[in-house]
């Protein structure tokens, strides 16, 4: 047990390194012996969990859908609110799940990995449609082509405020749900929701009190 725990640090450890390398370089001038600095292992520590470079950046991808810290809400679309709020809290201060947008934004990195986005978009999809099932939605919204048009929002919303220097994403991703959430919510329900900027550090301080644990996201 305690060898499979070291082990399962140590491949923490190496995607982590990696998100740093990757986020900060970008897929094509990351290069292995970087990564095996930053994380301080062997090389044949590395090669026991990723056997390449593009093997690790699918590890680091592999890490991109997570709701941890999103706490369950009765109100489904509060939920949906959470995980973009959470992880635009999360986002500044983890290299590795900003890794996941640059190789994602990354148009060689792309081609060769793929991207987080299609998970992302089936996994709120379907919290919008149990958000429509409970009545909290207007009549006319469409889950999944919703869910694809917010996650292009929020994905552009970022790279822009990174790229300019734009402030607090926490604020912006805040302004971005303000505008879309009128033309999704039926009126009850657009007037409890809480998409304050503070939102996703007040969930992610809840979270951590409750010492919860990761809840990754199963979209596909």
């Amino acid at each position: 047990m305690a060898r499979q725990a070291r082990a399962i640090q140590t491949r923490r450890t190496i995607l982590e390194a990696a998100g740093e390398v990757f986020d900060e370089r970008g897929y094509d001038a990351a290069t292995i012996a970087e990564i095996l600095g930053r994380a301080g292992v062997t090389k044949g520590a590395l090669y026991f969990h990723f056997t390449s470079k593009e093997d690790l950046a699918r590890g680091v991808l592999g890490e991109a859908l997570t709701t941890e810290g999103v706490l369950p809400q009765d109100s489904k679309l509060q939920e949906w609110v959470d995980v973009g709020m959470v992880l635009a809290h999360r986002l500044p201060q983890e290299p590795l799940l900003r890794a996941s947008i640059t190789l994602s934004a990354d148009q060689h990195a792309r081609a060769l990995l793929g991207t987080s986005w299609p998970g992302w978009i089936d996994y709120l999809a379907d919290m919008l449609q149990q958000a429509k099932d409970q009545g909290e939605l207007l009549p006319h919204i469409d889950p999944q082509e919703t869910s694809a048009l917010f996650v292009g929002a929020w994905t552009g919303v970022e790279v822009v405020n990174s790229a300019i220097g734009g402030g607090r994403l926490e604020t912006k991703i805040a302004a971005l749900y303000d505008h879309v959430l009128p033309g999704m919510a039926v009126p009850g329900v657009l007037g409890r929701l809480d998409t304050a900027a503070d939102r996703g550090a007040r969930m992610w301080r809840a979270h951590r009190r409750s010492g919860g644990t990761d809840a990754p996201a199963t979209g596909g």
